[in-house]
């Protein structure tokens, strides 16, 4: 790797940090990081993005655009060893995987990229200033310790939920909790907050990963600092909280995708979009301002067939118009099966179905768009509030239900559909706990609803998409990528 043609744009200028990013090889966690890159070479910073060359091209139209652009983001494929630890040739992110032992396999060749990243980054002509890794990525505290330079955590949650899972597993809280769906309050929360091991972030805790989720709790105490895609004034009560529990800096920089947000590149976010972008945005056209909710349940979320019946069903009983993500690991032709009943024919006009990647943040852009059934991941939640929409909070997993709390009881811009029951990709049809029709049509109408409460979370969606937007122009998240920037020249 050479970043010789980008450092020409610098000779004149001052020295620039150099950052090298890591992220953690799953979507969700890899956009982030993406639109993180964006943000900090456009604030002058020379930006290396570490990635493998399957996640390579997924995102080709992004490193595409980022040539375009003349940014100085430099993205490196490095080879990973992926038949070397028993996985297929080309299975190099955690949405590939469908078992544990798969994931442990995978992770054990995320580690084996230490040698090749540290040769790679001793090789530069402008040495690295600092790393920023996902806290799955925990090796990279060995890498940055090498090079001697800081290594700053990046956590994919918000503030609310990071200080919820620091407590958790830094102070063992569940350690003598045998059944999963007991209540235990969080020692040191800023209020009264109970929460139970089911519903909870977990820290790989199941059998063969104890040392990897040591490793990374290991690491997040030797951190320097951590990162998170939130903002200040969203949730300034926990931001400090969490700020002042793990005694050291909280660079909040979201909503990071706000810093692009040219319609081609926030199609281009992710991977290739499953639609053709124009006819969405056509349809999107054709729809009132406010009268389309959006569904969808992130990238690693697969919906089972008798699931996305009763979706279908409550969906069309709602008479609300709607746009619809489609992610399943069921037979393609099941579902065309089931749409083919007559579904298809009798929502025409006010529903249209995307199967597979959509450009969420273009969609969620849209005036028409006037609210999100969600699955409480932090991305698409942040989306959301930028966009100004209230959310119908359906959270599946991992710190989910924790971000439910945050929009329904604190923000206050949520409508629950009802969820008791954790739902993983991995689990068998037969485990899921099935929400039913009725539920979703009538979450869908007190959210889409001209019912006082409705208007009122529409009012303080739009009052939250308003903050999102200062803080990233000139306000709290612009200040602190200045001051992260400023951090890493400090210790060069």
């Amino acid at each position: 790797l050479k970043l010789k043609q980008i450092a020409m744009n610098f000779i004149d200028d001052a020295p620039k940090p150099h950052f090298v990013l890591v992220p953690f090889m799953a979507q969700g966690h890899s956009i982030p990081m993406i639109d993180m890159a964006h943000l900090l070479a456009k604030h002058g910073a020379l930006v290396s993005f570490i990635t493998t060359t399957a996640n390579a091209t997924r995102i080709e139209c992004t490193i595409d655009r980022a040539r375009e652009m003349n940014l100085p983001i430099q993205f490196v494929p490095l080879k990973l060893e992926s038949t070397a630890v028993g996985l297929p040739s080309g299975c190099e992110s955690v949405d590939k995987v469908l078992d544990k032992e798969q994931l442990k396999r995978l992770i054990d060749a995320y580690r084996m990229l230490h040698e090749p990243l540290l040769l790679c980054l001793s090789a530069q002509s402008i040495p690295p200033s600092c790393i920023i890794s996902d806290l799955c990525q925990p090796w990279t505290g060995d890498v940055a310790r090498e090079l001697g330079i800081p290594r700053l955590m990046f956590n994919g949650f918000c503030a609310f939920s990071s200080l919820c899972r620091y407590i958790i597993h830094q102070g063992k809280v569940f350690e003598n909790v045998t059944r999963e769906n007991e209540l235990v309050v969080l020692p040191g929360f800023p209020h009264h907050i109970e929460a139970s091991k089911a519903k909870s972030p977990g820290n790989f805790n199941f059998p063969g990963f104890e040392q990897f989720g040591e490793k990374i709790l290991e690491e997040e105490r030797r951190a320097d600092g951590v990162v998170t895609n939130s903002f200040y004034e969203l949730e300034p009560l926990y931001h400090e909280a969490y700020q002042e529990k793990i005694g050291k800096k909280v660079w909040s920089l979201g909503p990071m995708f706000l810093c692009n947000t040219d319609m081609n590149a926030m199609a281009a976010r992710g991977n290739k979009s499953s639609v053709d972008e124009k006819h969405c945005v056509r349809w999107l056209d054709s729809m009132k301002p406010g009268s389309v909710l959006y569904v969808s349940f992130g990238s690693m979320a697969r919906t089972v067939l008798s699931q996305i019946e009763e979706i279908a069903l409550g969906l069309e009983s709602s008479k609300s118009p709607f746009l619809w993500v489609i992610k399943s690991d069921d037979k393609a032709s099941d579902i065309d099966k089931m749409m083919a009943e007559g579904f298809e024919e009798r929502i025409r006009g006010r529903g249209f179905i995307i199967r597979g990647w959509a450009p969420q943040a273009m969609i969620l852009s849209h005036p028409s768009v006037g609210g999100f059934m969600t699955h409480c991941g932090w991305n698409s939640i942040i989306e959301g509030i930028s966009s100004g929409v209230p959310l119908i909070t359906w959270p599946h997993c991992a710190e989910q239900f924790l971000n439910e709390k945050l929009i329904l009881d604190t923000l206050k811009i949520g409508v629950s559909v009802g969820v008791h029951s954790i739902t993983t990709r991995t689990m068998e049809a037969r485990e899921v706990s099935i929400v039913k029709r009725d539920q979703i049509e009538n979450a869908v109408l007190n959210l889409m609803g001209k019912e006082i409460d409705a208007e009122e979370r529409r009012m303080r969606a739009r009052e939250l998409s308003q903050k999102a937007t200062q803080a990233v122009n000139g306000g709290s998240s612009y200040k602190n990528v200045k001051d992260l920037i400023e951090y890493v020249m400090t210790r060069g």
